[in-house]
């Protein structure tokens, strides 16, 4: 599976340590940036992560930036794109099966490492449940059209 990543200066470590975890698990990682602490637009690169899920350059994104806000709302500007802000286990899993979301946000500030590793594997790992929740997912789909 081919995965987009991107962050912000405030979620560059987390995403290394995101990007390192997913490469040992062996996923293909596309990196959009930032590649530094350096300050930088969260937007931008939001945006530019979340398009190459849209065009199925990636089958998943991960955005990160210091709230996990910013840049998950700028990759949902992306049609087709439904991007969640994963803070527990709970939510890692129900983003997926209920919401069918093909991206996930954290916030490098308010979770631990090991924290978002976890919502990353679950996030991955769980299926869409489809049933009763794709009459709501497609309530998305067709006011994006």
């Amino acid at each position: 599976m081919k995965i987009s990543i991107a962050s912000d200066h405030g979620g560059f470590l987390l995403k290394e340590q995101v990007k390192n975890h997913l490469k040992e698990k062996g996923y293909e990682i596309i990196d959009f940036g930032t590649h530094s602490l350096d300050s930088c637009d969260y937007s931008a690169l939001g945006i530019a992560c979340a398009e190459a899920v849209r065009d199925g350059l990636a089958e998943k994104g991960i955005v990160i930036c210091t709230s996990g806000e910013g840049i998950m709302i700028s990759a949902n500007k992306v049609k087709g794109v439904r991007c969640g802000l994963l803070y527990n286990e709970d939510v890692a899993k129900l983003t997926r099966q209920h919401n069918d979301c093909n991206m996930m946000a954290l916030g490098a500030k308010f979770i631990s490492p090991s924290d978002a590793l976890r919502y990353v594997d679950i996030f991955l790992s769980t299926e869409f449940e489809g049933g009763r929740h794709i009459r709501r997912v497609d309530i998305i789909k067709n006011y994006e059209k």
